[in-house]
């Protein structure tokens, strides 16, 4: 019996000696990207504090300040990927870095917090030129053998700009300005583009879909009007508001119009049909509901240990090593498990841990030992790595190589929307329960002061640092309410991990037989007669 012919590599051979050195610099681009964010939690405490020190943003600024990028981010992804692969994807990734260092040295510079959120969407600009580039090229300069194994490593990237952000950003907040988290991307950007422009080849797809701008005013004008109507109900505690009943339901209605405008256009942003799959919309779900319930635990995670344990920003980073540490560790393994128990039984898992993480920040206290967090946080990025690991290779490998910028795209796309969903909607959980728990302590306030100190326990704490020895009666009241509304968002955040578990262990593929499995199944079927 002969042995059955290699498949013929469709990598050139000069690339594919290099295709480590690509990972490599691949990894630096998304490292910058992922890095930013994660810089961000780490500052925002300093940047809600008062000036000089800060810009005195209130949480619905802060909320905006990451979302504006989050937003453009996701709302530009999917045309970007297409961008990529209709004029190159070396092209647009380089494109892409500038135009993020620039947004990065603004940013850096703002003297309010509206500045702030403006360079920050420019910033989500060039983030959306990068990102599917990255994954695109990767598809491109593996063979399909090795794309696994290359995925895991690129997913690994993210741990590894989870751990280096906080502690980076504690760093520089301990030395120098808050700008400094946005000015420390510009020379990893020149670096960067150096690197590319010397081992990156270019690609794109000899069949590109065309640019589709109505698509792409609908999504993002959508998000924005839904986002901005749940943020506003947080910051009013109150989702029965005029205001926030109509921005929300205009957001759901422009949605629903982009989803009618895709279905009938010839050339769409995303092409409904991918969704039929339900392994593919499985994993997309997942995806977004993965990043919903992480990004917005992160965001109030950093207000439990700064502004109630007291820790610094670089003692905060430090704490959360654990989480990115998981990362690194599962994200590049997660395959190994998925080979033998199949993607459901991997993903479930990985998200019913993700869901038990979660709903442990409810039993946290003021006082609860370290070593309680560190562990929860660590149990929280390995339950993340087997998750994202198999439903980023599943989305790559359900549309063909030369559609690598769409699948990307997509992949991030829901990621994204996912994030900025978990950061508006926990956040403003966050901040009507903070608000109903702190407003009866602040009942001897003017009603405009009472107003804004119960927006956040930032907000509080300024108050009550302004009225000097009279305000220390807030400080014990400020923190329980906090941990209160810590404890109600966690709870949240896990019933949707918890949601992400069922939709995976229904709709994903179970355990299949690996080759030698399948050829000794062969020799077990009697041959006909």
């Amino acid at each position: 019996m002969t042995s059955p012919a290699a498949p013929a590599r469709r990598v050139p051979e000069a690339v594919h000696r290099r295709r480590w050195a690509i990972l490599g610099v691949l990894m630096l681009s998304l490292l910058i990207v992922v890095l930013d964010n994660s810089i961000l939690n780490v500052a925002v405490k300093t940047i809600a504090t008062p000036a000089p020190t800060g810009l005195g943003a209130t949480q619905s600024e802060l909320e905006w300040a990451i979302n504006s990028y989050t937003l453009v981010f996701a709302g530009l992804l999917f045309s970007a990927g297409l961008l990529g692969d209709r004029i190159g994807r070396k092209k647009v990734l380089i494109g892409g870095l500038a135009v993020f260092g620039a947004g990065s040295a603004l940013a850096a510079f703002s003297g309010s917090p509206v500045e702030l959120i403006t360079f920050r969407a420019v910033m989500g600009l060039g983030a959306a030129l990068v990102m599917p580039a990255t994954l695109a090229v990767l598809i491109n300069v593996f063979e399909r053998d090795e794309q696994p194994k290359a995925i895991g490593i690129w997913a690994g990237g993210v741990g590894i700009a989870i751990a280096v952000g906080p502690i980076t950003g504690g760093l520089l907040l301990d030395h120098f300005w808050w700008g400094s988290v946005f000015l420390v991307n510009v020379p990893v950007v020149v670096l960067a583009v150096a690197l590319m422009l010397w081992l990156v080849p270019d690609s794109r797809d000899p069949n590109p879909g065309h640019i589709d701008p109505l698509g792409v005013v609908l999504s993002v004008a959508g998000l924005v009007l839904l986002v901005y109507g749940i943020i506003k109900g947080g910051q009013l505690a109150d989702f029965t508001d005029p205001v926030v009943l109509s921005t929300t339901g205009a957001g759901l209605a422009v949605l629903a119009a982009f989803v009618v405008v895709e279905k009938r256009s010839d050339h769409p942003s995303i092409d409904m049909g991918y969704f039929r799959d339900k392994v593919f919309s499985a994993a997309i779900a997942a995806i977004a509901l993965v990043f919903f319930a992480l990004m917005g635990v992160t965001f109030f995670a950093v207000f439990y240990i700064q502004s109630v344990r007291g820790y610094s920003p670089l003692e905060t980073g430090l704490l959360m090593l654990p989480l990115a540490a998981a990362q690194m560790i599962f994200a590049p393994r997660a395959r190994l498990l998925v080979d033998r128990f199949g993607d459901k039984a991997t993903t479930t898992a990985g998200l019913v841990v993700l869901a038990a993480t979660l709903a442990a920040f409810a039993t946290l206290d003021a006082d609860t030992p370290l070593w309680i967090l560190e562990a929860v946080f660590f149990l929280m990025g390995a339950g993340m790595a087997h998750v994202m690991t198999p439903v980023s290779v599943l989305i790559m490998q359900a549309l063909p190589r030369e559609k690598a910028g769409s699948a990307s795209a997509l992949s991030n796309t829901f990621r994204q929307v996912g994030g900025a969903l978990g950061i508006a909607v926990l956040g403003s959980v966050l901040s009507t329960a903070y608000r109903n728990a702190i407003e009866d302590e602040l009942g001897a306030l003017p009603p405009g002061a009472r107003h804004a100190a119960g927006e956040s326990i930032e907000a509080t704490l300024a108050v009550a640092d302004r009225l000097g020895a009279r305000g220390e009666a807030l400080v014990g009241p400020a923190n329980d309410a906090f941990l209160h509304a810590m404890h109600v968002t966690a709870l949240w955040g896990a019933g949707v991990a918890a949601v992400g578990a069922v939709v995976v262990a229904v709709f994903l593929p179970g355990r299949t037989p690996g080759p030698e499995e399948a050829e000794k199944d062969e020799e077990l079927v009697p041959a006909a007669d």
